[in-house]
């Protein structure tokens, strides 16, 4: 449901054999936002942010025609995650040297022969292989689209072209998840994983067509695992991204059930709508402030989620309450995963890809945590209990924040004027 960042070198350089620089597209990035490229990144993030999620929104389909059970079909979305999670470092070790492109269009050619798969299984195993293939292909994408980014563009911008690139993220959570539920419950659930399929391939058409390349990183320039998380901020953004998103998805994944026991009058659709129209809110303030003010946002972000879900366990079901929360929580959500993967990049270094690809690990290991977390809590406890879960989650989150001033959240990015 996120998301290397200067594994392509901090300011990118054509390749050592000069030949015709006008035509190279490795050529170094421009004075601007290249938006067309950073759009069709985006897509790429929209579409394997929705693939994880869809089986949610139509699971009583997929369970009835695979002739399994709802619990077990939920695990259609788990093990994507884990799938993402298992293979996101040592595949991003294995392709550090590919060209960045070449990758991107072989990650994304994979991903749509997984959801091909899935679109057309008569068999609940087969689906499974299908959803952890994709999973796989998902997690190659995110350990490199970062990096991709900030490669297209001057030091100055970088910031603001992963805001473009992460704005896939809540594009797909709060209208392609109510879309492809809709499409599913229309047209049947094959028909949504086959529009994916679909999607993906005007997305490589796309890629081919006006995405610059960028080289990858020489054989042997890839730092090892713990050298990169000895950095000096590296571990603090990587416990701030396992358990902001623990805490996060907890609420995020049981929110329908939680508005279902509070007997609120508030539509779950219409609550993620308001949710996702803020996040696009969050990462417009973010990509517009976050060169100048990474820390400031950061804590920004970890108080109003956690006021968010404060009012949602308060709330005696208040329509009002309700809308107000989500719109909250999208403003201070909305902006997290530009905000820790701008973060963990800075902090790596020359070991950014390492870095990024760590973080990739951890989101999806979080994503898949939250879900077994908040079903322990909603059985074993109450609903309010995980709505309660997230500002307890969040303390130590934002003393993390606010004592990594020197490395990990600085108040101001370092190369933020270049």
């Amino acid at each position: 449901m996120r998301p290397d960042a200067t594994p392509h070198a901090p300011t990118p350089s054509p390749p050592s054999t000069p030949t015709t620089p006008s035509t190279d597209a490795s050529r170094p990035p421009g004075r601007g936002l290249p938006l067309h490229a950073l759009l069709a990144l985006a897509t790429a993030v929209f579409v394997t942010s929705l693939t994880e999620t869809l089986p949610a929104g139509v699971l009583p389909a997929m369970s009835a025609d695979l002739g399994v059970g709802e619990p077990a079909m939920g695990q259609s979305v788990t093990v994507y995650a884990v799938g993402t999670a298992l293979t996101a470092i040592p595949l991003a070790a294995a392709t550090a040297g590919w060209r960045r492109k070449r990758l991107l269009l072989a990650a994304m050619g994979a991903f749509a022969v997984a959801n091909t798969v899935t679109a057309a299984s008569p068999d609940y195993a087969l689906t499974m292989a299908a959803r952890f293939a994709a999973g796989v292909a998902a997690g190659l994408v995110w350990a490199m689209l970062v990096g991709y980014a900030r490669a297209l563009v001057p030091a100055r911008l970088r910031g603001r072209a992963v805001a473009v690139v992460m704005a896939g993220i809540p594009i797909a959570l709060s209208l392609g998840v109510p879309a492809g539920t809709l499409l599913g419950g229309l047209l049947g659930w094959r028909v949504a994983f086959a529009l994916m399929s679909v999607l993906t391939v005007v997305l490589i058409g796309w890629i081919l067509a006006l995405v610059p390349d960028r080289p990858g990183r020489r054989t042997g320039a890839r730092t090892p695992l713990l050298r990169t998380l000895a950095l000096p901020g590296v571990g603090p953004v990587l416990s701030v991204t396992l358990v902001f998103v623990l805490a996060h998805t907890v609420l995020y994944t049981y929110i329908a059930a939680f508005l279902h026991r509070i007997g609120t009058g508030a539509s779950v659709d219409l609550v993620l709508l308001v949710f996702g129209v803020a996040s696009l809110v969050s990462i417009a303030v973010v990509g517009a402030r976050i060169d100048r003010r990474p820390r400031a946002l950061t804590v920004a972000a970890t108080l109003l989620v956690a006021a968010a879900a404060t009012l949602l366990a308060v709330s005696d079901g208040g329509t009002a309450a309700v809308y107000a929360a989500a719109a909250l929580w999208g403003l201070g959500w909305g902006g997290v995963p530009t905000l820790l993967q701008t973060a963990v990049a800075d902090a790596g270094g020359d070991a950014a890809d390492t870095a990024q690809s760590m973080l990739v690990t951890l989101w999806n290991a979080a994503m898949a945590g939250g879900g077994v977390v908040g079903g322990v809590l909603l059985t074993r406890l109450d609903h309010t209990s995980f709505a309660w879960s997230v500002p307890v989650l969040l303390v130590p989150v934002l003393i993390v924040v606010v004592g990594a001033r020197a490395h990990g959240f600085p108040a101001t990015r370092l190369d933020a004027g270049s």
